[in-house]
Parts: structure tokens; C-alpha cells; sequence
């Protein structure tokens, strides 16, 4: 099949293994669905493994909508050693022994509850962010340090999981839940300078990604014989508020037009599985809040998303932010 000819429009829930770049899974999907439009949301390093949501097909415009998501990961953080990327894949900077009280539980508990809520944190050298046009990862490799600001971040969740020795590295296992933007390794950084001694970040498992978690993720291995059934339900990661178009709207939709919200009725997602998105599940329950004045909600037609926008209070109607031309499956309407 020539690759951008499959008709498939779906978000595909992905676990991403060691060893490969985000890219190198795109370029997977890519081969098996022979669909030349596929990205990600939200990158994890070659080292990293977890939950990375695949766009495929006119999916991909949905990518502007995921940066905002909160994400869940579980991190092995090893103190005594820093590395110039800030994980396992630099070269060490710095060697020191931990403190004997780094080794008990109770006090990295109260260590890590330091961390709690919002803070200005300094990404890692080896970040992606721009400044000028410049990659800071691409400059560090040549040498070139660029001078990175604080940026603001919240850590909702800080869970010591373990306390542990590994090949005679002393290790914390800890689940972190945090705000977008978050770096993980430069947590376990600035945990290191917190204790006294230098550290890095070991291993990371990315659980949850918005809406989806990896229990609703399929094996990159096993894709290929999963197939679409491997796809999520887009409306849920997107976590905005979602409101099911009759008919006519349905064909004002269609051709770009706007949409009188009165007397429509909005949903909320409560729980429920990725994969078995449905009007009729119990996950979603009516909203009783008004629309507020940019609010983007999540139009669904003939149970698949057909489009995103987005309220103008002042003209008292829902304007097209995005409408796709092959609407994006939800997953419970593509057969077994």
C-alpha cells in the first residue's frame, strides 16, 4: 500500500522501548500501517520506555492540543554519581558517597515532599528547548553551553516506591505526577544537590500521558499484529469537555461553520477505559458549568471526533478551531 493512502485516522496508544527514539517508533507505525502522516506526543528519550501516544493521519493536527497534558512516571533515581546529560547516558561529572541517612526510607520521604507543588525548576543542559534558534542539546554536544532560565513546573505527586542498592549504586524508586514541562532528570538532579551528594537519573517508565495510561498501551512489538485495535480514544486524551453533534450540526461541521450552543448538552470524562470510548459509557456525565470564553471542547459526531473548537463568549457561539476531513476513531467503533 503507498504509504499515505491508508484512510486511517486514529491516535494509537504505544509502549515505547528501551533503546529506541520516538522517531524510531513513528518510523515503525509508519511501515506497518503504510501511513506516511504519523508523530507522537510528547517525546521520550532512547533510554526512557513507557506510554508515547502515535497520531496517525490527520490525527497528527491533534498534537497542538496535547502539550498541556500532566504526565506520571516512575524513575530510578541513583545518588552518588552526575553525569553531564543529567541520566545514565552522560559522561560522569562528579562521584561522592551518599550519607548514611540517604539509605532510609523515612528520610527520603521527607525529602522528596520538598519537592511538592509548583517551582521554577532549570532544565538540563542537554535539553531541547530553543533559545535563538538553537537546540541547548545540539549546542552542548559541540561544546557550547546556551543559558537556559528557570521555568515553572508543579509536582503533584512524589511517592518513594523504594529504597534500594544496585551494583553498588544506592537507588531511589520513586513515582513522580507532574505538571507539563516537567524534566524528571533534572529532579533527580536537583534531589542529588538536596541530599549533598551528586546524582542522576537511572531508568524512567513513562505510566500516564493525560487520559491514558499504560494499561490501555499496546507493546510496539506486538502492533503489528494488534493492528487498529491498538488505537485510544482521542476525546479522553484530550481531556477537554465534549459535546455530541445531531445531524445538522454534523453538516454545519462539515463545512467549517459555527455552532449555536444553546440548549446542547456537554459531557465530562469520569474514568473508564482508553480503548472503549462510547456515548454510552457510564465515564461520561453531564456538565452543569457554563462554557467559558476561549474553552475548547471535543465535537463528536457519529461516535468518532470530528472536530475541536472553540467558544466565542462574546458572540455566543462555538467557532471551528479544527475540523478534520477523515474523522479520528475513538476505538469501540473499529471491529476485532
Amino acid at each position: 500500500m503507498k504509504r499515505g493512502a491508508s484512510g486511517l485516522s486514529m491516535v494509537l496508544g504505544v509502549v515505547k522501548p528501551s533503546g529506541m527514539s520516538s522517531h524510531d517508533v513513528v518510523s515503525r507505525v509508519r511501515r506497518i500501517f503504510g501511513e506516511k502522516r504519523v508523530g507522537h506526543a510528547g517525546t521520550l528519550d532512547p533510554f526512557a520506555t513507557g506510554v508515547l501516544p502515535i497520531l496517525v493521519g490527520p490525527a497528527t493536527r491533534l498534537d497542538k492540543y496535547m502539550t498541556a497534558h500532566d504526565k506520571s512516571y516512575v524513575a530510578d533515581i541513583v545518588l552518588g554519581r552526575s553525569t553531564a546529560t543529567d541520566d545514565r547516558c552522560g559522561e560522569v561529572l562528579r562521584e561522592g558517597s551518599p550519607p548514611a541517612h540517604a539509605f532510609d526510607s523515612s528520610f527520603a520521604e521527607q525529602t522528596l515532599e520538598a519537592f511538592l507543588g509548583a517551582s521554577m525548576q532549570m532544565p538540563p543542559a542537554y535539553s531541547a528547548i530553543k533559545v535563538g534558534g538553537r537546540k541547548a542539546c545540539d549546542e552542548a554536544r559541540k561544546g557550547n553551553l546556551i543559558e537556559l532560565k528557570p521555568r515553572p513546573i508543579e509536582v503533584y505527586a512524589a511517592q518513594l516506591l523504594d529504597v534500594c542498592e544496585k551494583e553498588g549504586d544506592l537507588v531511589w524508586r520513586v513515582f513522580f505526577h507532574v505538571s507539563k514541562g516537567t524534566y524528571i532528570r533534572a529532579l533527580a538532579r536537583d534531589i542529588g544537590k538536596r541530599v549533598g551528594v551528586p546524582a542522576h537519573l537511572a531508568e524512567l517508565e513513562r505510566r500516564q500521558v493525560g487520559g491514558i495510561g499504560i494499561e490501555d498501551c499496546c507493546a510496539l512489538g506486538d502492533l503489528e499484529r494488534v493492528g487498529c485495535n491498538a488505537s485510544v480514544d482521542p476525546v479522553r486524551l484530550l481531556g477537554m469537555r465534549v459535546l455530541f453533534a445531531d445531524e445538522a450540526a454534523a453538516q454545519r461541521i462539515a463545512n467549517g461553520g459555527a455552532i449555536d450552543p444553546s440548549g446542547a448538552r456537554v459531557f465530562d470524562f469520569r474514568g473508564g477505559d482508553a480503548r472503549q470510548g462510547c456515548s454510552c459509557m457510564p465515564s461520561l456525565v453531564e456538565s452543569c458549568a457554563p462554557l467559558s470564553d476561549g474553552e475548547l471542547l471535543a465535537v463528536v459526531s457519529r461516535n468518532k471526533l470530528a472536530a475541536v473548537y472553540r467558544f466565542d463568549g462574546r458572540k455566543g457561539v462555538l467557532r471551528p478551531d479544527c475540523v478534520f476531513q477523515v474523522e479520528v476513531s475513538r476505538g469501540a467503533d473499529i471491529p476485532a
